[in-house]
């Protein structure tokens, strides 16, 4: 397999007499696992600015931390934080694209709608194309495949920086393949090009790329996680422990106060695909409940084809709901500069959970609605996809 990075190195003449400025981070490594900048570099090509999305260009940064503009101690290039203090940092303004005619992206993406990468990355690109810009993007795998897709679209009003497209919370597309769709839904009419993978296929979960898996953020080192995230990540709405300060980020849910066995036995009793339920306790060395004891559950993966994040993930914030007593809560703080919408609604992409859980409500009755979006989204994705 080869990624996009991979595929223009070995074009590498392409770059000659361009002046480019490169998107990327830590995990956007060529097959020799070199950073991406440097092996444009060691290839003749060195970008001329680098731009570092959320987490910072390499991933030192913990969720929701502004980072500053920088200058990249290896190579002396400087760095544009796309992602700062407020919500106008998150696209770039003309001024960054000053010099260049053109902008490389190579970020991997989990495949997830919330995730904040994809959003990045399309924001800063209609930036460069409206500064005369044109747009490569070097693609790379999404880690759960390119077949399965789950869960809602999108509805209007929830748009934020974790709802930045009309996707399924798991859309089962390549950040290339993503691109495409959006160049289509937003009019874009030229200047983006997709430097495809070779040997990735739409079955191809992260484990048949042969390559070992890089955090592409600080809490994503495990693939357990990764799998897991479209689903875990909705407990980042509510005041209970998604495993962030822990070993196994987005594997551990839990808070003081949570009765293990109890909701390990109640997950159990769902028959999630996929999945087991450990009852444990654990202690957060940062983030929330900070040197707390929790208790919980540890989600072990034991087939990763198998596993259904969000329905999962849906299925444990309602538990959570009904079984954490005084441990649960909704956030109420912002949420990626969002403070006059619930976090739910702004990952969910829908206020349909958290009413029907107010109210008493019968909350599969949404998740049997997924179907018709998962439908509808796969009919309209077919253009844009790139791999069989």
């Amino acid at each position: 397999m080869r990624t996009g990075l991979d595929r223009l190195l070995e074009d590498v003449g392409r770059l000659a007499g361009r002046r480019f400025g490169l998107l990327a981070h830590g995990a956007a490594v060529d097959r020799r696992l070199r950073p991406a900048h440097l092996a444009l570099a060691e290839a003749g090509a060195p970008p001329a600015r680098l731009f570092g999305p959320e987490h910072g260009y390499y991933g030192v940064e913990q969720d929701m931390v502004a980072t500053a503009d920088d200058v990249d101690p290896w190579t002396g290039v400087p760095i544009v934080s796309l992602y700062g203090a407020d919500a106008g940092s998150l696209v770039p303004r003309g001024e960054a694209f000053a010099g260049l005619d053109l902008l490389l992206v190579d970020l991997q993406d989990v495949g997830a709608r919330y995730y904040t990468y994809a959003a990045t990355g399309v924001w800063a690109a209609e930036a460069a194309l409206a500064a005369g810009c044109e747009v490569w993007v070097l693609d790379r795998p999404n880690p759960l495949g390119g077949e399965v897709v789950e869960g809602n679209l999108r509805e209007p009003g929830c748009e934020s920086f974790v709802g930045a497209f009309a996707l399924p919370a798991r859309h089962g597309l390549t950040l290339g393949e993503l691109f495409r769709l959006e160049a289509r839904r937003r009019g874009w009419g030229g200047g983006l090009e997709v430097v495809a993978m070779r040997g990735w296929r739409r079955a191809d979960l992260w484990p048949a790329t042969g390559r070992p898996w890089l955090a592409p953020s600080p809490n994503l080192p495990r693939l357990a996680g990764v799998f897991l995230y479209p689903g875990l990540c909705l407990v980042e709405a509510t005041r209970l422990s998604e495993g962030r300060g822990t070993t196994r980020p987005f594997q551990l849910v839990g808070a003081p106060g949570v009765d293990p066995p109890a909701l390990a036995e109640a997950l159990a009793e769902q028959q999630h695909p996929g999945v087991a339920f450990v009852p444990t306790y654990f202690r957060p060395q940062y983030h929330k409940h900070a040197g707390e004891v929790c208790g919980g559950v540890e989600i072990q993966v034991l087939d990763l084809g198998a596993v259904a994040p969000y329905e999962l993930g849906v299925e444990l914030t309602a538990l959570l709901h009904d079984l954490g007593g005084d441990a649960f809560g909704w956030r109420d703080a912002p949420y990626e500069f969002v403070a006059d919408r619930p976090a739910i609604d702004l990952l969910t992409g829908s206020a349909a959970l958290r009413t029907a859980l107010a109210e008493g409500g019968d909350f599969r009755a949404w998740i049997a609605s997924w179907e018709a979006d998962e439908t509808r989204f796969l009919d309209a994705r077919g253009d844009a996809l790139l791999y069989g």
